[in-house]
């Protein structure tokens, strides 16, 4: 009698790579992976390259006075205190803001980004574990939050694509880079608290947001309606408070 050698499962782990691919092209697939074995440095890993890749763009194609300008532009506050500098200090000051602008883009990347990242992963997994009585350990939650900004891979590349392409380094800065929201297209100063409502309807933000979602319920027995909710939720009000502050 001969014994039956049993097929391959078509729902084994995945390698690495595959895991990003169907971050974009199947993401229950990864998520039910990272429900498996909970890594998180890789896509990390990936959203820090393409984050130092654009900032040595921008400073090659904007320059770093033009892009600390352009930041000034989205804090009229800040703009209005460097005019009120007497003339002869103004120099001094703007070099130094330059050098900040600087050293806080190239920073970003790890030292406020991964902090960023926890946070958001720590209060989405108390939010479900709390809240809607899952039970998503930290390192799955942080899993699911990394995987899912994956997409903030096409923004990078978009944007440096259009600098590239020969944009005009007055639009630039880092907070809104590339013409994937409202928000993109209007005067900062003009209106403050409609500028950041309007930055808040990111079609790219909008992707990572659904994926959270998507993952959560993918790593826990929550129904998708539920982590639509909360995810969300969650997003609508973070913005409603910063366009407030903003005001």
């Amino acid at each position: 009698m001969s014994t039956a050698i049993p097929a391959p499962s078509a729902d084994g782990p995945l390698s690495e790579p595959a895991r990003i691919v169907n971050t974009f092209a199947a993401p229950v697939k990864t998520f039910t992976d990272v429900k498996r074995v909970s890594r998180w440095w890789s896509p990390f890993i990936l959203l820090t390259i393409a984050s130092y890749a654009l900032i040595v763009v921008a400073g090659q194609k904007v320059g770093w006075e033009q892009i600390t300008e352009n930041g000034l532009k989205m804090s009229p506050k800040q703009a209005a205190r460097l005019e009120s500098i007497p003339a002869e200090q103004r120099p001094a000051a703007m070099e130094r803001a330059v050098k900040f602008t600087r050293i806080i883009s190239y920073c970003f990347p790890i030292a406020i980004n991964l902090p960023f990242l926890l946070i958001i992963a720590a209060v989405l997994m108390a939010a479900f574990n709390f809240g809607a009585g899952a039970e998503i350990p930290f390192r799955t939650a942080l899993g699911v939050v990394t995987y899912a900004n994956l997409p903030g891979l096409v923004k990078a590349v978009l944007a440096m694509v259009s600098l590239l392409a020969g944009a005009n380094p007055e639009n630039f800065n880092f907070q809104n880079p590339v013409a994937t929201n409202p928000g993109y297209f209007m005067d900062p100063a003009a209106s403050p608290m409609l500028f950041r409502l309007a930055s808040g309807l990111d079609v790219i933000t909008i992707w990572i947001l659904a994926l959270n979602a998507l993952g959560f319920a993918a790593v826990s027995r929550l129904k998708r309606g539920t982590t639509f909710a909360v995810v969300f939720g969650c997003y609508i009000a973070l913005t409603l408070v910063m366009a407030l502050v903003a005001s």
